[in-house]
């Protein structure tokens, strides 16, 4: 305590023992205290261990289904339908498209009688299908879709004309093997 009240109490010391309590008085006050704090505290509620780890797996299998669910339509919404940005673009799209398939398949015999050539000529196509790849992943997220859809096109156009290139030189070739084998019985 401070010195001040320290010396003030002992020299009023007569004064304050002059005041003192009726009798009864803690009484008074105990029956005007509510009967809340004759009851005894209630016991907090605790989880056990095994209960919050049901809790956290059950939030992670859920938080994991929901973003699967999120990734796979993502990846639905991903596709764009190409006639809705420009509708020719897309016939041309499906006609070169089913061009080159077309194409892929007259070159298949020769995997049979030359698979280096044709190893060669595959490699070819699928560096350009690669690029069309990414430009197909590009046109999503493109402002200008219509630029990308261009480029698509003059990619399918452009193996198209790679793939016109290597029957033609397939059929040169099959063509120079025949002269040569007909030069070969007329001798």
């Amino acid at each position: 305590m401070s010195k001040r009240l320290e010396d003030f109490i002992k020299a009023n010391k007569e004064e304050f023992d002059e005041l003192e309590l009726k009798a009864g008085i803690w009484g008074n006050i105990e029956e005007q205290l509510p009967d809340a704090f004759e009851e005894a505290p209630k016991p907090k509620k605790t989880f056990s261990l095994g209960f919050v780890l049901k809790v956290a797996a059950t939030v992670i299998v859920v938080m994991s289904i929901s973003f699967a669910i999120y990734l796979h339509n993502e990846k639905a919404g991903s596709s764009i339908n190409l006639a809705t940005i420009n509708p020719e673009y897309a016939k041309q799209q499906v006609q070169y498209t089913s061009l080159i398939i077309q194409k892929r398949n007259e070159l298949k015999p020769l995997s049979q009688s030359d698979p280096q050539l044709y190893k060669e000529f595959t490699s070819e196509i699928a560096k350009m299908d690669s690029t069309y790849k990414k430009l197909n992943n590009d046109l999503a997220t493109s402002p200008n879709r219509e630029l990308v859809l261009r480029a698509m096109i003059r990619n399918l156009q452009i193996q198209t004309q790679v793939l016109n290139q290597q029957l033609n030189v397939i059929e040169q070739f099959n063509e120079f093997k025949n002269q040569q084998k007909n030069e070969t019985k007329n001798i």
